[in-house]
């Protein structure tokens, strides 16, 4: 991971002061020179600008440019004696050169072809909120049943015979071993948040009013549980909440666009699998471990 790191830090220095060797004309001052290879105040400015927004504090004013010139200073230092070491010439680093242009060319295709389509406009946002105030309205209690059996097969079979239409009540009554709340048709009342197991707390949270689970394993056997009410807080405003629905919205539509044009493109470059091929990976080494013949 520490090579990659200082691959990622380092690599997008080294192409932009290659560019700026074979460029003429560039704007501002030369502050440094470096063998044949000028630094000017044009490079100088653009490297911070790339830089995130708390690490351009830290370079803010005269010092902090100058202490940021010397870092630009060490790279081509860095940069011209592994040129001279022949280092450019070495198929590891040309390999990992070519997996950066892809990124590169990757990422510049995408925001050409997906980021632009996708924009989220502020109405979009408060439209989703509107439409969505329940999800954004935490709850406080819910109201569940709960049958509870042995085995995961028994449990299977009564959620078969739920889906199809039997009452709760009764089959709870009949077959759950939860002695307590069996004889109240599963009934467990209002329980609040932080009340039950985490499995069951998760579980009641993403069902729906009326709604009924799946078998959920547990230490006393497997459960069943029917949400039939659910006590809702108070709505979180607005204006704590649109940063994460612009993102999530972003998020789809990206999702959306990106799946769409990856179909197209397999329209247009011919896509061949080798399943065969597919298939065996990994049997040489189940072949080749100890203790097999």
């Amino acid at each position: 991971m520490r090579k990659v790191a200082v691959l990622i830090l380092v690599i997008p220095v080294l192409f932009a002061f290659v560019a700026c060797a074979k460029k003429e004309g560039q704007k501002g001052s030369d502050l440094a020179k470096v063998g044949n290879v000028k630094i000017t105040q044009a490079d100088l400015e653009r490297e911070i600008k790339n830089l995130p927004d708390f690490a351009q504090k830290i370079f803010e004013g005269s010092g902090g440019k100058e202490r940021f010139l010397n870092e630009l200073i060490k790279k081509e230092l860095l940069y011209q004696e592994a040129l001279k070491k022949g280092l450019d010439k070495n198929t590891e680093y040309m390999k990992k050169v070519e997996d950066f242009k892809k990124i590169t060319l990757i990422g510049q295709l995408l925001e050409k072809e997906i980021e632009s389509k996708t924009k989220v406009t502020d109405q979009d946002v408060k439209d989703y909120y509107e439409k969505h105030k329940e999800d954004f309205a935490p709850v406080s209690q819910i109201r569940m049943s709960l049958i509870l059996v042995k085995t995961e097969e028994e449990a299977k079979k009564i959620l078969e015979r739920l889906n199809k239409g039997e009452d709760f009540a009764k089959v709870a009554k009949k077959s759950s071993i939860n002695l307590s709340s069996a004889k109240n048709g599963g009934d467990l009342g209002y329980l609040s948040r932080g009340q039950m197991t985490p499995e069951l707390e998760a579980a009641a949270v993403r069902l729906k009013t009326g709604e009924i689970s799946e078998p959920l394993k547990t230490q006393s056997g497997y459960q069943i549980i029917k949400v039939t009410d659910k006590k809702i807080g108070k709505v979180v405003e607005f204006e704590r909440v649109k940063n994460f629905i612009s993102q999530h919205l972003s998020a789809e539509k990206q999702k959306e666009v990106f799946d769409s044009y990856i179909e197209s493109l397999k329209k247009s470059y011919k896509v061949d699998i080798n399943k065969e091929a597919i298939s065996k990976l990994g049997e040489e080494k189940k072949e080749g471990a100890p203790g097999k013949k």
